[in-house]
Order: structure tokens, then sequence, then C-alpha cells
């Protein structure tokens, strides 16, 4: 039994990754993010994490105002350095570029959502969204599951004056907002 040898992308270069390294890496495991030059890979998602995208996915795709787009699973890049894969974001529909993109540039993201698992507690609570906010994302969602598994919804807004998220709200039954846009889901 012979052992295969590790891929090449195992060893990172001087320095880490970039952006547009993930486009050029054969055969990295779908979902790979990019944290500070590091390769980030995923665990299985779990069936909270897979119900509370999909209802709330569909929820935003009758939400969003002309001109705006609801992308799941798609990577933001927020500079050399950071390439994480929201688990939804609404991004300006103007930055398509076409059938082949792999990422929203940051300009065009107006709310990034992260549903937070028991493997990505610390990236979704503490690292990404010190980077969002950094990088000028106005409005930022984090999901978490109560004992029951039903989604808790965190509701935050960039503030201008800090350049960091201020919580303007905790959501148990249901999401109504107006900002970024209207929106009115029932969480239960």
């Amino acid at each position: 039994m012979s052992i295969e040898p590790y891929p090449d992308w195992l060893r990172p270069p001087v320095g880490g990754y970039t952006a547009e390294d993930l486009d050029r890496l054969p055969d990295l495991p779908p979902h790979t993010e990019l944290l500070d030059g590091s390769l980030i890979f995923v665990s299985p998602q779990t069936r909270f994490h897979m119900r509370t995208l999909r209802r709330l996915e569909q929820a935003l795709e009758a939400a969003v105002p002309d001109g705006w787009e609801v992308c799941r699973e798609m990577g933001v890049k927020l500079n050399q350095r950071n390439r994480p894969e929201p688990d939804l974001v609404v991004v300006d529909e103007r930055g398509d570029t076409g059938p082949r993109q792999t990422f929203s540039v940051v300009e065009d993201v107006l709310l990034a959502v992260e549903v937070v698992s028991e493997e990505s507690q610390d990236r979704d609570r503490q690292v990404k969204p010190p980077k969002y906010a950094a990088a000028g994302i106005a409005h930022f969602w984090r999901i978490e599951s109560d004992d029951e598994g039903r989604p808790i919804v965190h509701v935050y807004e960039l503030d201008p004056a800090t350049g960091s998220y201020g919580l303007t709200g905790i959501h148990h039954k249901q999401l109504k907002l107006e900002r970024p846009f209207p929106v009115d889901i029932d969480l239960t």
C-alpha cells in the first residue's frame, strides 16, 4: 500500500497565501477560506446550519430590493490576505462579473451573515466580525442556536465613528428590521 504525497499547497508560501491564490490552487476542498493568509477548511455542516441557512436565504431573496442579490457561501475579498466565505451575503448586482465569478469585492457587500456552528464559533464570533467591520461592510448578522435548535439572530451595524460593529438587537422569535432593508422573518 502506497501513501500519496501531500499536495504542494499544504506548505504555505512565505508571507502566506493571497486572495487570488484561492482560484489557482488545485484540488482545494470546497468552501476553503483565507484568513490572515492562512487556508481555513470547514467541517461538514449540521442540520441546524443547513435548515437555518436555507430558510434565511429564501426570506432574504423575497425581501432584498431591486439591484441587490443574495449569494450563499460565496467568498468576499476583504483585502489581499483575507477572503472569507460568509454563509450569506447581500451584494450589489452591478458587481456581477459573470458565471465564472468566485468572489465578491467588499465594496459590493451590504450584509454578511454567519450561522455559527461548534467548529466555527471563534471565527464567527471573534475573528470575522472585526474583519468585516474594518473592511466597511455596513451590516452583519450572527445566528446562533438556542437549546431547542431555534435560531437567535444577533444584528450589528457599523458605527462610522469607531469603525466597529454595534449590536442593534437580538431576535428570538421574529426578525423584523427596517435596515439595511425591510425584513420580517418568523424565526420559529
